[in-house]
């Protein structure tokens, strides 16, 4: 059981990690050392060995292995990403980078994106140093760079060149799993991912005759891009039901009462009422248009028109996905991947994921565990080249009314102290028994 001294040093480590002003802005600027050096002085106190890793100069990673008492067993991958994305401080109500502690609550960018679980994990794993506690199975705990952005520095670096230090997982855990989800009317659901859409961002490009701006020009790049991003927009994509996404609607239908033949999905959305907001964004892939580029003078028609698109595929259904958009985009139109990353489908029925939830049922009976596949990505699908599967699980109990996706990337994101408080009792009774 966690001790007294894990649930301050928790509150502890996230308001120090916040005050580390790690902001990403995907030009390679940002510098993670003086987290990655913070999070392993913490570490090595507790009598770990730690590598810091770099693919560039202040790109720093963390990579440290705990010893399991059956040394057959799988390893098991703990992974939190240091970096954060920008802040601006004249749009809070405190400085995002303060790391203040009020009223019950740590206020700063990377409270929930993910500093807490890396503060989680800290407070863990030294509390069981103080303990004498040893898990079953090896875990390697990794703090990445880059996550924010392409990873190329980060858990892709990880992967691609040091993968050795990852032998033996075959699982890991990490953000976005695991929180409590008030339906409105007294449920309280947590949604534990076991999947990921697919990363697909676009760049759709068309060529045209460029020309001045008072002629007939019937071949204007900007209006060739103009009709295919429409086109993208406004394209109704079919249901497609993953194991994970079908398991979250049957458990939800059954908690609801409702028909579980799931014969008429979107209906079932309608039904499900703000519980919706769980799935609705994962039962099918999605493409939107985001930016436009063209020309340099009102008067030019230029010869090139270029959009990017945020595009995200189910699992098994890139392939659709590919030969949608080229339907899309028409002749007249070519595109590439501005940035692809792979999507996820991991097992419900591993003993893991049984773990998970019996970890958190007993912090919180009162609640509904679920599967949830996320809508977005995180740095398990770098680790997946390495064979691991990956699994969201950053516990953490919250209020009702508080708004756990509003505070990714948002405007005064904040968390608990009594939600850490309960993420590392969470996190300490899985670990131990995984």
């Amino acid at each position: 059981m966690a001790d007294a001294q894990a649930l301050e040093e928790v509150v502890t480590f996230t308001s120090d990690l916040i005050r580390i002003d790690t902001t990403n802005r995907g030009g390679g600027d940002c510098q993670e050392r003086p987290a990655a050096e913070y999070a392993a002085a913490r570490l090595a106190e507790a009598g770990l060995q730690t590598t810091l890793l770099e693919r560039t100069p202040g790109r720093t990673n963390v990579v440290a292995r705990l010893e399991g008492t059956d040394p057959s067993a799988d390893a098991l991958l703990v992974h939190g990403h240091l970096d954060v994305v920008p802040a601006d401080p004249s749009e809070w109500s405190v400085h995002p980078f303060s790391g203040e502690v009020r009223d019950g609550v740590v206020w700063g960018r990377g409270a929930v994106d993910m500093k807490n679980m890396d503060a989680m994990i800290l407070s863990v794993v030294r509390a069981w140093a103080r303990q004498g506690v040893r898990p079953r199975r090896d875990i390697v705990i990794a703090f990445t760079a880059d996550e924010e952005a392409s990873a190329e520095d980060g858990s892709g670096f990880l992967a691609d060149r040091h993968a050795a230090l990852f032998e033996g997982c075959t699982e890991g855990i990490s953000e976005s799993g695991a929180f409590t989800f008030h339906d409105g009317s007294g449920r309280q659901i947590y949604p534990i991912s076991a999947g990921e859409r697919g990363t697909g961002w676009l760049r759709p490009t068309a060529h045209g005759r460029a020309g001045h701006g008072s002629r007939v020009n019937r071949e204007n790049a900007v209006t060739r891009l103009a009709a295919a991003i429409t086109r993208i927009g406004d394209h109704e994509w079919p249901v497609r039901l993953t194991p994970t996404v079908r398991g979250a609607l049957t458990e939800l239908a059954e908690l609801y009462g409702l028909d579980t033949s799931l014969d008429d999905v979107d209906g079932l959305l309608e039904k499900l009422g703000p519980a919706a907001k769980l799935v609705e964004a994962t039962v099918r892939n999605s493409a939107n248009p985001t930016m436009l580029e063209a020309g340099y003078k009102v008067n030019v028609i230029p010869g090139k028109a270029v959009a990017f698109v945020d595009g995200r595929f189910l699992p098994g259904h890139e392939d659709e996905f590919r030969a949608t958009l080229d339907e899309l985009t028409g002749p007249d139109v070519d595109w590439d991947f501005h940035h692809r990353e792979v999507a996820l489908q991991s097992p419900l029925d591993s003993p893991t994921y049984a773990l998970m939830r019996a970890a958190v049922e007993e912090f919180a009976p009162e609640g509904r565990t679920v599967p949830y596949c996320m809508a977005g990505g995180t740095d398990a699908k770098q680790f997946s080249r390495l064979g691991i599967t990956g699994y969201g699980f950053s516990p953490l109990k919250l209020p009702e009314g508080f708004d756990y996706s509003a505070m990714f990337h948002g405007v005064d994101e904040r968390v608990p102290v009594e939600a850490l408080h309960f993420g590392v009792r969470v996190l300490d009774r899985f670990l131990r028994t995984a």
